[in-house]
């Protein structure tokens, strides 16, 4: 389920303390089920009692920017060719099962519009057209990740799975959430937090 932005403001140490894990990476652990999840880093964009939402961020899609950009109608086909290398070379990443055709911009919080979600300290969330327009513009955040779909969980699920060690977590790293290398992202993380994965242990916890 998509998660409703708060009305209530939540200092980050706050949601901490009460096991919220907004702004959080999810490390799969090696015993996943879901094959959709198999070796994903996900980042937690809201968690609250009623549910969490977040986005896969090692998983690539098969289309790119331009193509994006011609299906909801900024440019047209032919103009795809003049689009700056960095443009044409924009990945667009596989956010999760759900909502699979609507798209995502976890972002430096650098830019900011009325549906723009703050989810941590310097990373925001939007979710219109608006954000992809500026960046087609080069008016857009200084660091952006650009996903099709979203992972959700329901009330209760995701502490469930993490009760069934499911997941590892641990606070999000800014340098490789925005990183473009994503083929070792899931390794690297583990190595960032000291996990060896060859002596992980499915009975493990929290990192």
């Amino acid at each position: 389920m998509c998660v409703e932005r708060q009305e209530v403001k939540i200092s980050k140490a706050e949601e901490l303390q009460n096991g919220f894990l907004n702004g959080q990476f999810l490390l799969a652990m090696p015993n996943m089920v879901d094959e959709q999840f198999a070796r994903s880093v996900v980042y937690i964009c809201a968690h609250s009692p009623e549910g969490a939402m977040g986005f896969i961020i090692n998983q690539q899609q098969s289309i790119g920017f331009t193509d994006l950009l011609e299906q909801i109608g900024i440019i047209k086909e032919e103009d795809a060719i003049i689009l700056p290398d960095h443009q044409r070379k924009l990945m667009i990443r596989n956010g999760g099962p759900v909502d699979k055709n609507r798209g995502f911009v976890i972002h430096s919080s650098d830019y900011s519009v009325s549906s723009t979600m703050p989810v941590a300290e310097d990373v925001s969330m939007t979710a219109t057209v608006d954000i992809v327009r500026a960046i087609y513009d080069d008016k857009g955040p200084r660091q952006a990740i650009m996903t099709l779909g979203y992972s959700g969980w329901g009330a209760g699920q995701l502490e469930a799975e993490l009760a069934q060690n499911g997941w590892l977590t641990c606070p999000a790293n800014n340098a490789l959430l925005f990183d473009g290398d994503i083929s070792s992202q899931y390794e690297r993380l583990l190595s960032e937090i000291g996990v060896d994965i060859s002596r992980l242990v499915t009975s493990a916890g929290r990192a």
